[in-house]
């Protein structure tokens, strides 16, 4: 085996975690917070901005103005799974993030967030 198939492998046998995290612009504090079923999509983010073709205009903006090395990414919270009983992952991550964004405000002049209506 490869070395690039031992990559593969070890990543397919990777345990996938749900959970909440934020790119975070150390100059002005802005924030982005988002909740994913897994954290490792982080990284497909980080490379999405790179490429200068993220979803989120104020924030591709600014990381295109200030760089890379202006942003630090940050796991807040990784979703703890109740192995006992029903548990909807989908339902407890959206109250995660929720949680994080009434924290953080990440809206308006203070992150890169939409209001929800």
């Amino acid at each position: 085996m490869n070395r690039r198939q031992e990559l593969q492998l070890q990543y397919k046998e990777t345990k996938k975690e749900a959970g909440v995290f934020q790119f975070r612009n150390t100059i002005n504090d802005k924030r982005w917070v988002v909740g994913t079923k897994n954290l490792r999509t982080m990284n497909g983010k980080r490379l999405e901005l790179e490429m200068g073709n993220h979803r989120n205009k104020p924030l591709q903006k600014e990381w295109n103005e200030f760089g890379s090395d202006a942003f630090v990414l940050e796991v807040l919270e990784v979703l703890e799974v109740k192995e006992t009983g029903y548990f909807d992952e989908n339902d407890a991550l959206k109250k995660l993030e929720d949680k994080w964004l009434e924290e953080l405000q990440p809206f308006d002049d203070r992150g890169y967030n939409k209001r929800k209506v």
